[in-house]
């Protein structure tokens, strides 16, 4: 018999802090996604402006994903132990003032060192994100709040083009940079001021039950010991999450980082022309963030189990993405490969989007931020090395083989989703009725 349920109405002032929440998360993600996409959009003003080979450039734009990846480690159980308000207030200041370092540099080693400080302020914003849907939305209707958060990556790699070239072109690819950090610095002061995390004790009855609907068990504990964070490690569906999203971030970032100087090295687009191209897949990978997290709560609520359903969508939308990135990389016409590359980006922040719904679902009440953390360090270790090899093999034979390497990653990964992804992680290790936690 099927585990359905119907999503109670939220109190009042839940929903008042929902709204907050969501608000604030979709802008500093589009910022963040803007500070991100920065480099790819000037890329071809940067490489001659700076004498920088594919190769390098290469190398500059995985700089950033290797320390965003190794904080992922650290800073999901950061998240869960001090609370998002803090985390992911401190990531903003951080991150911005390493994107306005990026243009004022004069040499690849201090452009490479920005880039590296840029990762290490933006690593808390996706688990913070995942730790606040998990507060403030009860288990069975965190699929949509997870596609809204999520679908600020696309939205913001989709205006990245359309309004830094301008800045780019009008003025110089220096003031890409650092407008974009003064922004960040802003939208930091409204977080402090508007977000709070939920205090259990602040909150009525009748709230705490509309949080708590469809948990297995309520935990109260809010401080997160090493001991807790390495026991993840020791589940199959921790690493099948982890390598699975290895194989989804991997063919992502090939186009996040190298769309624009594909379209302008490969397919001879001006600069401007590239700028309207490259946003049109952008735009529809935020039409799939948000219906991906829509469709995942009503799949969720009329299944057996809310890992298995979350995870048969990330699977599904994952072999889309290497079905359609196969024409994509062939096809001779820009119309054509433009056309598949938008439906690989749709559905790429589609599985996205299940996949930091899976984390809510699969990890323990206790250590969401931490699971989701790591799936993430899986990601953007696959994120890190996309733009490098991406670079290396289009710089030796053309960027048709770099795609199709690409959506050969992106399968190993879906099934990684597949075999390794079957069930929740417990609260409690079974025989473990003497700890309060596994060891």
């Amino acid at each position: 018999m099927s585990e359905t349920s119907s999503v109670p109405v939220a109190p009042p002032r839940i929903k008042r802090a929902q709204q907050i929440a969501l608000t604030l998360l979709m802008i500093s993600g589009v910022v963040n996604y803007l500070d991100r996409g920065t480099l790819a959009v000037a890329n071809a003003s940067i490489r001659a402006d700076l004498g920088l080979s594919l190769s390098q450039m290469g190398v500059l734009l995985s700089a950033f994903s290797w320390s965003y990846a190794l904080c992922q480690l650290p800073i999901g159980a950061l998240v869960d132990r001090i609370g998002p308000r803090r985390l992911l207030g401190l990531g903003l200041i951080v991150w911005s003032l390493a994107q306005a370092a990026g243009g004022l540099v004069s040499t690849f080693g201090w452009f490479i060192l920005a880039r590296i400080a840029l990762g290490v302020g933006e690593a808390p914003q996706f688990p913070s994100a995942a730790r606040v849907v998990s507060n403030w939305f009860p288990l069975r209707a965190r699929g949509t709040p997870t596609g809204i958060f999520n679908s600020a990556s696309p939205l913001g790699t989709a205006l990245a083009p359309l309004l830094l070239s301008i800045l780019v072109v009008s003025f110089h690819w220096r003031w890409a940079f650092i407008v974009t950090g003064a922004l960040g610095l802003a939208v930091a002061v409204v977080w402090f001021v508007l977000y709070r995390d939920p205090l259990r004790a602040q909150l009525s009855a009748e709230e705490c039950r509309y949080l708590d609907a469809d948990a297995q068990e309520v935990v109260t504990q809010s401080k997160v010991t090493f001991a807790d964070w390495r026991s993840l490690f020791s589940h199959g569906t921790t690493w099948g999450m982890l390598i699975g999203f290895f194989g989804s971030v991997y063919l992502n970032w090939v186009y996040l980082t190298w769309l624009p100087g594909y379209l302008t090295a490969e397919r001879h687009m001006s600069l401007m022309r590239t700028g309207v191209a490259a946003s049109v897949p952008f735009f529809c990978g935020f039409l799939g963030a948000l219906s991906a997290g829509w469709l995942s709560d009503l799949v969720a609520r009329n299944s057996r189990s809310t890992v298995i359903a979350r995870r048969n969508a990330v699977v599904i939308c994952m072999l889309g993405m290497v079905v359609f990135t196969i024409p994509g990389a062939l096809a001779q016409s820009n119309t054509v490969a433009l056309a598949c590359i938008s439906v690989v980006i749709f559905l790429a922040n589609a599985a996205s989007a299940c996949s930091w719904a899976l984390a809510t679902a699969a990890a323990p009440q206790s250590r969401i931020a931490s699971l989701g953390a790591i799936q993430n360090f899986g990601g953007f270790i696959g994120g890190a090395l996309a733009p490098v090899l991406t670079g290396v093999i289009a710089q030796k034979w053309s960027f048709v083989p770099a795609l199709l390497t690409a959506a050969v990653i992106a399968f190993v990964g879906a099934m990684a989703y597949l075999i390794l992804v079957n069930k929740p992680i417990p609260e409690h290790e079974p025989g473990a009725a003497n700890a309060p936690l596994p060891a």
